[in-house]
């Protein structure tokens, strides 16, 4: 146990894999490397149990100080996917790779933030306002709205600086990672094929991929989750979306046009006020039809939007 969290274990035991350019290098090359590589395991759907946790730890610690110097604390929080799973991983490769003064500074700092309440958080999260406002060149004392507790992790961030200016974070996460008793070194060319030997292995491979399809047509824009539905309505296979053209003639007006290609040649989505459709450009031929309806999500707050609903 650390700190009052499980520590990260994995059933089974994986290899740390780094690159034989990357061993030549520096220590932000072989920092960078290990990224890659876990990047790569996670785009092919392997899961954090089938990754090297010491791999792991490394690349979370490195998440940290990316975000700790582009904002702070906040920044942290902001981009952290799933902070009860992330804040482990750093606590843990923080302590490994012998970075004591900064895990100390993170181990407080999680604290602080944790105790804010949440109109703190808001302040916090929003970038405090904490000292005098912009062009106010004549103040430097901080502002009345803002709480001690603010403050107080402002003065934290404040300080991360000065720690890694005594505890490099990135020479003893490279130090570290050279030194892991089961680090496999591999060349480039080779990397790509260890990887798919361990995907090959992933026992229910179609059903990650279907569900990563799934996610994936979830977070794409409106304009290719509506190309994807009338190629479905209309039997084909989207190959490719190329280009949006907001200057199209339409019906003797102009109008925005997305361009993608099937299987079976170049098509064109366009929308108007009440339905998308999808045309052929040669024939002017409609092959395909979604009408919009307006729907009510709940999160929060009452919003509207279009839903794309096929129709014949």
């Amino acid at each position: 146990m650390t700190n009052g969290e499980p520590t990260i274990q994995s059933a089974h035991s994986y290899p740390t894999v780094l690159t034989t350019e990357s061993i030549k290098g520096g220590n932000e090359d072989v920092v960078d490397a290990n990224v890659n590589v876990v990047n790569a395991m996670f785009e092919e759907l392997l899961d954090a149990d089938e990754i090297s946790p010491a791999a792991l730890r490394s690349y979370y610690v490195d998440f940290y100080l990316t975000q700790a110097l582009a904002g702070g604390f906040a920044q942290y929080v902001f981009t952290a996917p799933e902070r009860e799973e992330v804040d482990p991983y750093v606590r843990e490769g923080l302590a490994a790779m012998g970075a004591a003064a900064h895990l100390d500074l993170f181990n407080r700092t999680v604290a602080a933030f944790g105790a804010l309440t949440d109109s703190d958080v808001d302040s916090y999260l929003d970038g405090g306002s904490g000292w005098a406002a912009e062009g106010d060149t004549e103040s430097d004392e901080p502002g009345d709205g803002v709480s001690d507790a603010v403050r107080r992790l402002e003065e934290l961030d404040g300080e991360f600086e000065s720690v890694l200016a005594t505890e490099d974070i990135a020479g003893l996460n490279a130090a570290w990672l050279r030194g892991q008793a089961d680090l496999l070194v591999l060349a480039d060319d080779d990397l790509d094929a260890h990887i798919a030997g361990r995907v090959a292995r992933i026992p229910n491979l179609a059903e990650r991929q279907a569900a990563a399809a799934e996610e994936a047509l979830l977070d794409a824009p409106e304009f290719e989750q509506i190309i994807r539905e009338l190629c479905d309505i209309a039997g084909h296979s989207l190959e490719r979306i190329s280009m949006g053209d907001p200057n199209y003639e339409h019906n003797g007006e102009t109008t925005l046009a997305w361009h993608f290609t099937t299987e079976q040649g170049e098509f064109l989505m366009l929308e108007d006020d009440d339905e998308a459709f999808m045309l052929n450009p040669r024939t002017q031929e409609i092959l395909a039809a979604v009408e919009f309806e307006e729907t009510v999500e709940f999160d929060e707050s009452v919003q509207s939007g279009p839903t794309a609903r096929a129709v014949r």
